[in-house]
């Protein structure tokens, strides 16, 4: 059986929390998840955070291919292409406002327009705290529209023993979501328990 592999993209915006983008990212790389390609876009400030809270550059490995968030000729601006998911994480609250009001003013916001029009898998990964009223109201206007928020708010039912798992907790969560198989820590279903 022919089975087509899937294209997702991933935007990393320039909130706090780089080691989700970057955990993130290595999985996709794993060969189980069969994918032709991840595109992956930063923002304006996505790679200085990405320097200065990892202490290291972004180097990608096939199939992570790099867009300008410019690059509006990107295949997943328009719908005819053949992406079914963007992952926005660390999604700015910025972002998520431009989400929430339809601005599309570069790649990312862009993508996420195409995501909601075509009802395809938009998963934004805000990284706030505490959220004021505007971030709630946004948060509610694209989970109308389709999108679903999943908070970088790690749990600790698994007991992590350093930041990486930590923030495993999260990102497992955010593959679970975009319909990936993962092997991760399940509530009432570890004999640990």
């Amino acid at each position: 059986m022919n089975r087509t592999k899937r294209k997702i993209a991933v935007a990393v915006t320039g909130a706090s929390g780089a080691v989700y983008a970057q955990i993130l990212l290595q999985k996709l790389l794993h060969p189980a998840f069969e994918l032709e390609e991840v595109a992956v876009i930063f923002s304006t400030n996505a790679r200085d955070i990405w320097h200065f809270e990892l202490e290291e550059e972004f180097v990608p490995e096939a199939p992570l291919k790099v867009y300008r968030k410019d690059d509006f000729y990107a295949p997943f601006a328009s719908g005819s292409s053949s992406f079914d998911t963007l992952i926005v994480c660390p999604c700015s609250m910025g972002t998520l406002g431009r989400i929430a009001g339809g601005i599309s003013d570069d790649l990312i916001t862009r993508a996420a327009d195409v995501m909601l029009k075509e009802r395809r898998r938009l998963i934004l990964v805000p990284r706030e705290t505490p959220y004021s009223l505007i971030h709630l109201e946004n948060m509610q206007r694209v989970t109308l529209a389709g999108a679903i928020i999943c908070p970088a708010t790690p749990s600790f039912y698994n007991k992590p023993e350093n930041i990486r798992q930590l923030a495993e907790t999260v990102v497992d969560r955010i593959l679970q979501l975009a319909g990936f198989p993962v092997d991760t820590f399940r509530w009432g279903e570890n004999p640990t328990l």
